[in-house]
């Protein structure tokens, strides 16, 4: 796995698997963006069943100055430094069967999650 942390002190390293990126440069081409152009913005959002949820979106570049700008499987993530503290140590999977397909995320802050996988306590 490839990680370049450019988040200063906060140690917030978030790393995605091979499949996950995989995923996330099919989401940049149909947005019409590439690797150089798109950023996937990872955050925490308050809500879902366990009290706090993950969001993913495609964007372009940070949002504001303190934006956390982080690279894995090369893969630019960006996080505002709320999120940062739920998300330092996150790995985001893709998962697909016949069932569904969808991102998951293995969060080593969490202290508790939802059945749906989507939400969690921390």
């Amino acid at each position: 796995m490839s990680e370049t942390n450019t988040a200063g002190s906060t140690g917030a390293v978030v790393s995605l698997t091979e499949q996950a990126a995989d995923e996330v440069r099919k989401f940049f081409a149909a947005e019409g963006l590439d690797e150089n152009s798109g950023a996937l913005r990872v955050s925490v959002l308050p809500g879902g069943c366990s009290g706090f949820e993950y969001g993913l979106e495609v964007d372009e570049e940070p949002a504001a100055e303190d934006d956390l700008v982080i690279e894995s499987q090369g893969v630019r993530l960006l996080m505002d430094p709320f999120s940062a503290q739920y998300l330092a140590g996150i790995v985001i999977g893709y998962h697909s069967s016949f069932k569904g397909s969808g991102f998951t995320f293995e969060n080593p802050n969490a202290t508790g999650s939802c059945g749906c996988g989507t939400s969690f306590s921390v």
